[in-house]
């Protein structure tokens, strides 16, 4: 790629829609091939000049025409700073803010009028994983000082000041491309293939980045210990010894997300590890449950060989895509467990480390997304209790290993 290559990327969507997310992965990956590129956020601009409580939902307010036009300040500031990157030797500057009105996208288009521009927006239309990145947000030292109900409301009512004047990307904005940001799909695709740099960032705006996926199996349960299928019982004595060994083994190493499923025993599997922390958020999934056996939920291998002999012997024909009397196929678990994965990459955005605690058939299918293996051979994948997975999943690296520990 030529040095002298320039290019704005400018960020849209409203808040919680995963754009830092985006940008920092472009930023990271786009280093690596030796591009010099910087993100220029808006709120990083906000904190450092107004050190006080922006916080409130009222600072966002359009109407508000004291700190609309502060907010017009910061915007400025943060292209001003994104320009003089540009004009010292900087090739691509990316604007991290919401960006959601016409207005804003003009002046942005007039900005860097010399310069190419593509616009990025984001979109999520999970309300439930809205509702985990609020979570997320107000984790941070920005809410630090609002009880969790106020700071909630608070970044709500923000969201909807922002709601109010988003104008999605159109014809009109130039080079744009309308991401659904969840799935890693373009929805809408609006740019010269000549832009600078277009065709590796279109590819990265597709593409998962993982850097350490830690995926391990609950210790062993009580309904494991009696060979039964699915169930919600608590850790044996042995499993409970596995959780803390787990704890140990990662003692030193930050995870700063760590996911499960509903279930007890991968609560408790986490819970030693996560207690061991300061600073670690964790989200339970429906979609990492295990695999529901419907109407053989509870009952050991032999006993459904025993009294429904038509169930043992159709689901030994085709253990994948054989559903279980009023439950589930592994086909249908990989359907939901890959929402689950999406979700899960979405939350912990570009963390260094993140957890999975999930079962053996879930832990299956999440093996097979990355393994790429027969649909046939899923439901035989060796899943250990005493061993997790090291993943990693880039752009310049692929690793899968089986460790103990």
């Amino acid at each position: 790629m030529s040095r002298d290559k320039k290019l704005v990327v400018a960020m849209v969507g409203l808040p919680a829609m995963g754009k830092s997310t985006v940008a920092l992965k472009l930023k990271e990956n786009l280093e690596k091939e030796d591009v010099r590129v910087a993100v220029f956020n808006n709120g990083d601009v906000r904190r450092r000049m107004l050190p006080g409580n922006t916080a409130h939902a009222g600072f966002y307010n359009p109407e508000n025409v004291e700190t609309a036009a502060l907010r017009e300040q910061i915007a400025a500031t943060n292209m001003a700073e994104a320009r003089a990157f540009l004009s010292a030797g900087g090739q691509i500057a990316i604007l991290d803010a919401t960006n959601v009105s016409p207005k804003r996208r003009e002046t942005i288009r007039t900005t860097f009028s010399d310069l190419p521009l593509l616009f990025i927006e984001c979109r999520n239309d999970d309300p439930a994983l809205l509702d985990f990145s609020i979570d997320r947000k107000i984790r941070g030292q920005e809410f630090a000082h609002l009880p969790e109900p106020e700071a909630k409301r608070s970044f709500r009512e923000r969201i909807g000041y922002y709601r109010h004047i988003l104008r999605s990307l159109g014809p009109e904005d130039g080079n744009g491309v309308i991401l659904d940001s969840l799935n890693n799909r373009i929805l809408v695709e609006r740019a010269d293939s000549l832009l600078p740099y277009y065709a590796r960032i279109r590819d990265l705006l597709v593409s998962d980045w993982i850097k350490n996926l830690f995926l391990a199996r609950h210790g062993q349960s009580e309904d494991n210990l009696a060979g039964r299928i699915g169930g919600d019982t608590e850790l044996t004595t042995t499993g409970r010894a596995q959780a803390w060994s787990l704890s140990r083994h990662f003692i030193g190493t930050p995870i700063p997300y760590v996911f499960t499923s509903t279930r007890r025993r991968t609560h408790e599997m986490a819970e030693p590890l996560v207690t061991a922390r300061q600073y670690c958020s964790v989200f339970a999934f429906q979609e990492f449950d295990e695999i529901d056996a419907g109407e053989c939920e509870g009952m050991t291998p032999a006993e459904i060989k025993e009294r429904r002999p038509e169930v043992y012997a159709a689901r030994s024909l085709d253990k994948y895509r054989y559903t279980y009397p009023g439950g589930e196929s592994y086909a249908m678990l990989a359907e939901r467990v890959e929402r689950g994965l999406k979700k899960a990459f979405f939350l912990s955005g570009n963390a260094e480390n993140i957890l999975i605690v999930g079962h053996q058939a879930v832990n299956r299918v999440i093996l097979s997304h990355f393994l790429f293996r027969r649909a046939e051979d899923v439901p035989y994948i060796y899943i250990p209790q005493d061993r997790y997975f090291h993943i990693v999943s880039t752009h310049t690296k692929k690793l899968f290993e089986l460790k103990k520990f």
